[in-house]
């Protein structure tokens, strides 16, 4: 008798390269492992992004609903912003808004003019200390935010709104129910 070596012919599983399997990378539990992957990197994102406007705020001396203000005012300077449209922006009363704006009228972040047109109403502006002051603090981080994405290619840009998207998208879908309590 020889000795024979019993040889299997199945294929061996594949080896992980990189953190990617060939054979079986669109199992179920791979597709899980995956997308908590991508979760956990979006929320590791989000603490840095909540931390990096926490420090701004801090710098600016400025609450988030201030710094929220401003940057809704800077995003066209030429714009004419009433009390009210920031008031549905930042989804607050009107007296909560008017508290706002009083304080950054007193930091000279704002100021407020007579509509022409309509003299029982005011338009709200951002001072250039304002521009100079957000484009100061903001502009190195928003620098370092365009360095990481320039090089991406047309694919992986569209690949990330896409995903960021579909994110908003499920994140502005979570309603705010309260749960019924039976009480029978």
């Amino acid at each position: 008798m020889t000795d024979v070596e019993t040889v299997s012919h199945r294929p061996a599983p594949a080896e992980p390269v990189d953190g990617v399997t060939y054979w079986y990378g669109d199992e179920p539990a791979d597709r899980r492992q995956r997308s908590k992957a991508v979760l956990e990197a979006l929320r590791i994102y989000r603490a840095a992004e909540v931390a990096m406007r926490r420090r701004t705020r801090d710098s600016m001396s400025m609450g988030e609903n201030e710094l929220l203000v401003l940057r809704y005012l800077l995003r066209d300077a030429e714009r004419q912003v009433r009390p009210g449209e920031l008031t549905r922006y930042l989804g607050l009363s009107t007296a909560s808004t008017t508290a706002i704006l009083d304080r950054l009228e007193r930091s000279g972040h704002i100021t407020r003019a007579a509509n022409p047109g309509d003299r029982r109403s005011i338009f709200i502006q951002a001072t250039p200390r304002a521009h100079a002051e957000v484009r100061q603090t903001l502009g190195n981080m928003h620098d370092r935010m365009l360095a990481a994405v320039i090089d991406m290619t047309p694919d992986e840009s569209a690949a990330v709104v896409a995903f960021l998207r579909r994110m908003s998208d499920a994140v502005d879908g979570v309603a705010l129910e309260t749960p019924t309590v039976d009480h029978s």
